[in-house]
């Protein structure tokens, strides 16, 4: 199947604005049908939940659906889906739970392939319990976590081993479902933030091996809303914090305060929206979403092979990740499609506003990645660039950023 990329950026407003939006692992824009969900939610009325009138069934009935969707786009359960604000908000709130369990001689694995969200939770709620912190290292010339370096990290007093399933500036996708199994076989729980690959590759946490699972929407054209999924059985093992007349029961005592019930509703549409990328996908909901989404991987590794090529072709530029010495991106190993570069002569700020004068947007900087910027040695000259392709973008988009980049360079293109 040829990926229908003209007719997928039709349902996105924001794309007709002339700017290039290589922005995507930062958070993507919104189509129409999510649009309108939100707004349709505050046209019909909308009342808190638990109510016994229409608009409070209303609220009950976008909650309900939201979870349901969320769980047909990762392969979870609906009652194992817990809402809210955003994953490092939720990360924050089950590493304080989890952590009541834990005490000195206890041990947790992090990764310094991870956004920090995975990482500062943790840290932080193993210096509070007095439990042991364990780094899984990067090979900082590929980029990638070896799995296994966590048979030597892993004892039976790990507790628990929290891993990124793609890094949200190299792409570099670990073998999470063999260091989950490493998990599990000394009795710990794995913790995976899917912010970066949910986006990109279909997702099933069960094979994956994750015992939780997050993600937020707005990284695949949704609201700003967060989620982590698990077992029920397993949320129903745990005991937040919560207020008194706060539902006791899985997954809602997760869940504080008011939900954004509006925003819910968009979610749910995004899920949708991703479901239809493939118009030839048949099944459920879940069927579509895996057939569109292997469609998307696709699509967007011949995009994401053109934009590493390219800069890899060029003298003034330095790529970071798989096979960045090499070119050959979609020969590379598994990654998102995510390029991290420096450009010789210019702070990563410079080359950011110099594309942003040609319409162009990409990130600059460390972008949450604090422990791999620094494995890189570019902390202090203040990180690297960051362009991200999502499904909505095009060759053309590709090339304009390849041409502005070209044109920071004495020699441009060898």
């Amino acid at each position: 199947m040829t990926f229908d990329v003209a007719r997928v950026r039709a349902a996105y407003p924001a794309l007709t604005d002339g700017y290039a939006y290589l922005d995507g692992a930062a958070g993507t824009q919104v189509p129409t049908a999510v649009i309108e969900a939100i707004a349709d939610t505050y046209r019909s009325g909308i009342g808190n939940a638990g109510g016994a009138f229409p608009a409070s069934g209303r609220a009950d009935a976008i909650v309900a659906e939201c979870r349901r969707a969320l769980a047909d786009l990762t392969g979870a359960e609906p009652d194992g889906v817990i809402l809210g604000p955003n994953m490092t908000t939720l990360t924050y709130r089950l590493a304080d739970t989890l952590s009541r369990q834990w005490g000195p001689g206890d041990e947790v694995v992090v990764s310094r392939l991870d956004h920090d969200a995975n990482i500062r939770p943790w840290v932080q709620a193993a210096a509070r319990s007095g439990a042991t912190l364990r780094w899984a290292e990067v090979d900082s010339s590929t980029a990638e976590l070896p799995a296994a370096q966590y048979g030597d990290l892993l004892s039976e007093r790990t507790r628990l081993v929290a891993v990124t399933a793609a890094s949200n500036i190299v792409g570099t996708r670990p073998d999470v479902p063999a260091i989950a199994a490493a998990a599990h076989a000394v009795g710990a729980l794995c913790y995976v933030d899917g912010v970066h690959a949910t986006p990109h590759v279909p997702v099933d946490v069960r094979a994956l091996g994750a015992d939780f699972y997050a993600t937020s929407a707005y990284k695949w054209s949704g609201p700003h809303i967060g989620t982590v999924v698990a077992d029920p059985a397993l949320l129903g093992t745990l005991h937040p914090d919560k207020l008194a007349p706060a539902p006791p029961g899985v997954p809602g005592r997760f869940e504080r305060g008011t939900a954004a019930f509006a925003d819910l509703a968009g979610v749910a549409a995004a899920v949708d929206h991703l479901a239809a990328l493939d118009p030839r996908a048949t099944g459920t909901r879940r069927q579509k979403i895996l057939a569109s989404m292997a469609a998307v991987e696709r699509y967007e590794g011949q995009l994401f092979a053109r934009l590493h090529d390219g800069l890899a072709a060029m003298r003034h530029v330095t790529l970071y990740g798989p096979a960045a010495a090499g070119g050959q991106a979609n020969k590379a190993a598994r990654r998102t499609p995510t390029a991290f570069f420096t450009v010789a002569g210019y702070t990563p700020r410079e080359v950011a506003a110099a594309l942003a004068a040609r319409q162009v947007n990409v990130w600059n900087g460390d972008n949450y990645a604090w422990e791999l910027v620094r494995a890189f040695d570019l902390h202090d000259s203040g990180g690297g660039v960051r362009a991200g392709l999502v499904h909505y973008n095009d060759q053309a988009e590709v090339d304009r950023l390849l041409a502005a980049v070209a044109e920071l360079g004495p020699g441009g293109v060898s």
